[in-house]
């Protein structure tokens, strides 16, 4: 498409990398276009992105604004993104980016954008597009039914107790079992509706964003989640726009180290559709009573794995990270690899069938894309409602959890798992997994997403 140098985009992601990833992903794609664009996140953050194609280096500009020295260094040691600091001194990284809206006032009354896409956390960038006179729109790389389900701004706002959070929100006009437990939401609320040490919760922080832009956009599509987005148009009255689901692209070749050649060589030995993908994203940490009963209902679902883990913090080394003797009871089926691991290349294998996760969005998106069948054990955030929203769709089956504390057993991991990867009973979840990943890796209909996206910026 020819470059249209009058058309400038403004990209302000969340510093947690389920966040930036789909801003990146969707930067890539603006500029593909032939719209400028600028990204604008911390240092560290932009370091750590995946490298830009040469041939968008022109179009696409990363802008480093650094963290306010002022900031005492205890609060964030060092770290410009969530997955680096404890999730009690994630408020103090909310602070740092409050304290920057003067250094990105300034870039944006230099750059003069068409559009600032931002996300939930700068409630101060509706003044400064107002003031600026720029266009404001809100990208969400939450899925539609959890941004569905915290509603418009009004009722966000108006929210008083956990409880209501427990079921379906009366505005869903349609089956959905769309809601958090009882544990999920005591913890959400504290997370989004207490007040922390910026003075603003963050549901007043989406809620003020909502109401300031022009539109919204989803990391989304019709035939995922048509009638979320439908609904959400309706709910806040402004336009709604999918761009798409952004699937991974495919690397050329592998480009991994002698380590995980090795694993390859292993999982390229083992049957089609027989090994179970098990990882948690970097965000989860995860206590060791909960590493401890995954193990063991891997150990009891017979079925091979290969789990990604990275050491959690309350283990000495990686060894320590697992039950006693767990390594030598499953070495013939399966393989633990700790630290980072190529997700996509992963799932990609033939041998991969089935996906035990988060439920995270984009870790969603991927897994299916390649027809894998889903096990969700959620944790944080969207997680839980993703994971709802999913079982509702015949795409996944959920492991239990305790209503009060949240607890799950190995048991239920292992008939989780047996059911999804090998029993009769899962045959259904199998096809419907297998029927839906033609639509998510269907790269034709994600880039007519995203061309109407294109057309909507111009306009």
């Amino acid at each position: 498409m020819a470059e249209n140098t009058t058309h400038h985009v403004v990209m302000l992601p969340w510093s947690a990398f389920g966040h930036l990833i789909p801003f990146y992903q969707l930067s890539i794609a603006i500029a593909k276009s032939g719209i400028h664009v600028s990204f604008i996140s911390s240092p560290k953050n932009i370091q750590r992105l995946p490298k830009t194609p040469s041939d968008l280096s022109h179009l696409l500009h990363f802008v480093e604004i650094p963290l306010p020295s002022s900031l005492d260094s205890s609060h964030l040691s060092g770290g410009e993104a969530t997955v680096d600091i404890p999730f009690d001194k994630i408020q103090y990284l909310k602070v740092a980016w409050d304290q920057m809206q003067n250094p990105v006032k300034e870039l944006v009354s230099k750059l003069q954008p068409n559009w600032i896409i931002c996300d939930f956390h700068p409630h101060w960038i509706v003044q400064i597009a107002k003031e600026l006179h720029v266009k404001l729109m809100y990208f969400s790389p939450h899925s539609a039914s959890t941004i569905v389900f915290f509603g418009p701004p009004g009722p966000l706002r108006a929210l008083t107790s956990p409880e209501a959070l427990t079921s379906p929100r009366e505005w869903v006009n349609f089956p959905s079992s769309v809601a958090f437990q009882r544990h999920e939401a005591i913890a959400f609320y504290q997370a989004a509706y207490i007040e922390n040490v910026t003075g603003i919760t963050d549901a007043d922080r989406l809620a003020s964003v909502i109401d300031g832009v022009n539109a919204v956009a989803f990391r989304s599509c019709y035939e995922m989640e048509g009638e979320y987005l439908n609904l959400y148009q309706e709910l806040i009255g402004k336009p709604v726009i999918p761009v798409g689901l952004l699937p991974p692209e495919m690397p050329e070749r592998r480009l991994v180290d002698e380590s995980w050649s090795k694993t390859f060589e292993w999982l390229d030995a083992q049957a089609s559709k027989s090994v179970v993908f098990v990882g948690f994203g970097s965000e989860c940490k995860l206590s060791k009573e909960q590493v401890f009963e995954i193990a063991y209902g891997l150990e009891l679902s017979d079925i091979p794995f290969l789990w990604t883990l990275r050491k959690p913090s309350w283990a000495i080394d990686d060894h320590d990270s697992l039950p006693p003797g767990f390594y030598e009871r499953i070495a013939q089926r399966g393989k633990v690899c700790f630290g980072w691991a190529p997700q996509t290349e992963i799932l990609a294998n033939k041998s991969i069938g089935g996906s035990l996760f988060h439920s995270g969005w984009g870790s969603i998106i991927e897994t299916l894309m390649f027809g894998h069948t889903l096990v969700v054990l959620p944790f944080v955030i969207d997680q839980p409602l993703n994971a709802k929203a999913l079982v509702d769709k015949g795409l996944a089956i959920e492991v239990k959890r305790n209503d009060e504390d949240g607890s799950f057993s190995r048991d239920d991991i292992a008939k989780c798992l047996r059911e999804a990867m090998v029993l009769e009973e899962g045959e259904k979840l199998r096809i419907k997994t297998r029927e839906v990943s033609k639509v998510v890796g269907d790269l034709k209909l994600q880039q007519d997403y995203l061309e109407e996206f294109v057309k909507f910026l111009r306009t």
